[in-house]
């Protein structure tokens, strides 16, 4: 057990070398409950640092399958169930080529603490597979499925491990995995989350990680004595977090003038809203992964290979992928005159991005601020647990009181001594998370 922040992490270097994306998250989350955990000997006593970073499980296996022309293809598949202490292992699975053992575990390091932030009894999982959906068929895409489920189903169920979608892994894939594990086990159970409304899913959850985005948002803009109501944002992406975030950005009164993707950007100074929106969707559905298209139809500008951080705007908000925000960027957005920043993505800033608007603007971390999309996840998997279903208003009440409470959270903990209403929002979310998976495992015992 170490006592020296360097230490610890040169110790868990060692131990997994080459786990770049894990080693950033668990710098960022424990360098920010360093000095809480020092100041609290009952966490060092059992080892909890050390325990925390390890997952409970990992598990890796081959996923051959047949593609239109008969040829047998190999991907290789992975479910990591990083912590229980809190319920049932909940995470995505994430279908893209860039889909790593470092990736997976940084993802279900940081779901940890976000679904602990939740308030709902889910503990933290991730995994996926190296297959991209990208140009395949869906007949491939359901044999690669199925053959994924064929391994999965013996490490999941609904009271151990529920997983759900990510990138590349929607509702079409969602379905096909779904009725693999049906088929397996003979049982329908709450075994997944993002299924189809007519088959368990829960209204508003392919909204529900954009709308919690803004919520959250909403919050720190009322810290500061603002609201969302004539501001203009910059958001990357255009999946289904960015389609969310920019539907209720409009519907409370901001404009969002930029979208993204692996192309460049456009920039919509009028703002992306009506049949704009709608676009987007039809974009997305092509799986081409281009925004280009966009800027043709509607007359705007196209930046090819160039992210949407020049653009002067009151708020940004990533919502693409892990570290699309570098430290160039952030002192771009800030020179611009952004005020706020709040990550959708996942450790959508990178270390030194993190730092520096910190420093400089008001920003939060993802895991609190695009925590509505597991937490409406694990308001279907109450729902499928009672045989229920609820309306979108009471799905949509029941997410904004959780980021409001994840808010709070943050400003508990994230208060900033002799800065008047300043919040390290960083700090808050991570010591907040902690505090209650710590202390779960405390009261289970060295297990």
């Amino acid at each position: 057990m170490s006592t020296n922040f360097s230490d610890f992490i040169a110790a868990l270097e060692l131990r997994t070398p080459g786990e770049n994306e894990f080693h950033q998250a668990v710098e960022e989350v424990i360098g920010s409950v360093w000095d809480f955990y020092l100041k609290n000997p009952r966490y060092q006593k059992v080892n909890i640092l050390d325990r925390m970073v390890e997952p409970e499980r990992v598990i890796m296996f081959r996923v051959p399958w047949i593609d239109d022309q008969g040829m047998v293809r190999v991907n290789r598949g992975y479910r990591i169930g990083f912590n229980s202490a809190l319920g049932p292992y909940k995470g995505g699975l994430r279908f893209h080529a860039s889909v790593t053992l470092s990736i997976l575990k940084f993802l279900g390091f940081e779901q940890t603490f976000k679904n602990s932030l939740t308030t709902l009894p889910m503990g933290g999982g991730k995994g996926g597979s190296d297959f991209s959906p990208k140009g395949k068929t869906d007949a491939e895409i359901m044999r690669f499925c199925q053959s994924f489920m064929t391994e999965l189903f013996r490490h999941i169920g609904p009271d151990t491990d529920v997983p759900a979608g990510d990138i590349g892994v929607g509702g079409r894939e969602i379905g096909y995995l779904f009725g693999q594990y049906k088929r397996l086990k003979n049982e329908f159970t709450g075994v997944m989350t993002g299924k189809g409304l007519s088959w368990g899913g829960s209204l508003i959850r392919p909204e529900a990680t954009g709308f919690g985005v803004v919520y959250f948002t909403q919050h720190m803009l009322k810290q500061l004595g603002k609201d969302i109501e004539g501001m203009t944002f910059a958001v990357s992406g255009f999946g289904n977090v960015a389609w969310g975030v920019i539907s209720k950005i409009n519907e409370l009164g901001g404009k969002v003038v930029t979208l993204s993707g692996p192309d460049g950007y456009v920039y919509d100074p009028q703002g992306i809203s009506g049949e704009k929106i709608d676009y987007m969707l039809e974009l997305r559905a092509t799986n081409n992964d281009i925004v280009e298209p966009y800027a043709r139809e509607f007359g705007v500008q196209f930046f090819p290979g160039k992210r949407p951080w020049e653009v002067p705007v009151d708020v940004a908000i990533p919502c693409a992928t892990q570290n699309e925000v570098d430290l160039d960027d952030a002192k771009m957005l800030v020179r611009q005159g952004c005020t706020l920043l709040a990550e959708a993505s996942n450790m959508g800033c990178t270390a030194e991005a993190a730092e520096y608007l910190s420093s400089q603007i008001v920003y939060a971390p993802g895991k609190a601020v695009n925590a509505g999309g597991v937490a409406v996840s694990g308001l279907e998997m109450s729902q499928n647990s009672m045989r229920i279903s609820w309306t979108r208003e009471e799905v949509d009440a029941r997410l904004k009181v959780i980021m409001n409470n994840i808010h709070s959270t943050c400003v508990n903990y994230g208060k900033v001594p002799g800065a008047g209403n300043r919040i390290d929002y960083i700090k808050g979310a991570n010591i907040g998370g902690f505090v209650k998976v710590a202390d779960a495992m405390l009261a289970q015992g060295v297990v």
